[in-house]
């Protein structure tokens, strides 16, 4: 029998003028970049999206005294209360974006098959998730997907980057950040 999958769900409400901004961070594994808080209070997000391998969960606690913070846990929070699976609803006038956020979504740049499944299921947009470390922005099975990157310690070659979503009265957009420098990064 497959384990149990725990799932949450939230809402969160845009700004009068229909905008939000949200910064996205994973696979802390305990030690998130020393320079990471700083760049994050910068941004001055509405909120912050963890997608898993938090470790410690004072991690949280650290984010938090920043801006609200939505959780997941990863393959490595196993003492935790966190979800397996968030579904967060941004809500404002007439619009609606549903984000499924989730640790481990992808293998390599495709969806796998039953997180597809499953964000269908739930109408959602946009599927927000962690695990490789990898930063990546992309659209697989009519589903955008999206990957901070991590603010842990550096694993092989891969930079130290989080996330954003933006979201203005007709648009989303998504980007990175290096977490060492504060400016935009993209893939070389």
């Amino acid at each position: 029998m497959p384990p149990r999958i725990v799932h949450k769900a939230e809402t969160l409400a845009l700004r009068d003028d229909g905008t939000l901004k949200i910064a996205v961070v994973a696979d802390t594994h305990s030690q998130p970049h020393a320079a990471s808080h700083r760049h994050l209070a910068a941004l001055a997000p509405d909120a912050i999206l963890h997608a898993g391998d938090i470790g410690d969960p004072a991690v949280i606690d650290g984010l938090a005294a920043i801006s609200p913070v939505f959780v997941v846990r990863g393959n490595i929070d196993t003492r935790t209360t966190f979800p397996d699976v968030l579904t967060l609803d941004l809500v404002g006038g007439d619009r609606r974006l549903r984000i499924y956020l989730t640790h481990i979504a992808v293998t390599g740049p495709r969806l796998r098959s039953d997180v597809a499944r499953l964000a269908r299921a739930e109408r959602a947009q946009l599927v927000v998730c962690g695990h490789s470390h990898v930063p990546f922005i992309g659209k697989d099975r009519d589903l955008t997907v999206f990957n901070p990157g991590s603010i842990g310690p550096r694993r092989f070659a891969l930079p130290i980057v989080f996330g954003t979503i933006a979201i203005t009265p007709t648009s989303v957009r998504l980007a990175h950040v290096d977490c060492e420098t504060g400016q935009a990064w993209s893939p070389p």
